[in-house]
């Protein structure tokens, strides 16, 4: 099953596929979501939107899980094994990192969660990760954690072959995608994807 999370970051402006898909909207999201997409559930303390709106599964807002966690934990105990952000990115830099670890944790459930903000397609990923029609596109990796290793890899600028990538390395950053199939194979830990779909001029 397949579920969907909009979170009150910088306002998606692309297309949203929601058939098929269990939507939950956090919050502040709603202001840009709504007649947009389709939304099952609005949930959240609501202390961004500053209403309730009808209907809405309200939280505290002192309490020990960010709306987009609760999102997060509704569609996973329904069975969603496929998971979309929406809204995650811009805005506060400690909400981006928060929302980095809702793919952490999908990843750890048996989930997987991409979050796609203006630039960047971001999940999480370990064992062989392959990526196809994707020629062009900037890749970068980071570990999860201390420490990834990755064994070997296939169809990159950049070869990456038994290297360790380690928490304050940027090693991983700007790789390129050269062919319509590539692969990595990280046998050791877990690492966070950035595959840029455009030019972000840094």
């Amino acid at each position: 099953m397949r579920g969907i999370i909009l979170l009150n970051g910088e306002p998606w402006q692309g297309e949203i596929e929601d058939g098929n898909a269990f939507v939950v909207c956090c919050d502040g999201a709603l202001r840009w979501a709504k007649g947009r997409v389709r939304i099952d559930v609005t949930a959240g303390d609501f202390d961004s939107l500053g209403y309730v709106p009808q209907g809405a599964q309200v939280f505290p807002v002192e309490k020990d899980s960010t709306d987009g966690e609760i999102a997060l934990q509704m569609l996973l105990s329904r069975g969603c094994r496929q998971i979309d952000v929406y809204g995650g990115g811009g805005g506060r830099e400690d909400h981006l990192f928060g929302n980095l670890q809702l793919l952490v944790a999908a990843h750890r459930a048996g989930a997987h969660a991409v979050m796609h903000t203006k630039y960047t397609d971001i999940s999480c990923g370990e064992g062989e990760i392959c990526w196809k029609g994707q020629r062009g596109k900037t890749l970068s990796l980071a570990p999860v954690g201390e420490r990834a290793h990755i064994i070997e890899s296939e169809g990159l600028r950049y070869p990456l072959q038994d290297l360790t990538l380690t928490a304050g390395s940027c090693r991983g950053i700007s790789n390129v995608v050269l062919s319509d199939e590539a692969r990595i194979l990280c046998d050791e830990g877990t690492l966070f994807l950035f595959l840029v779909r455009e030019d972000s001029k840094w």
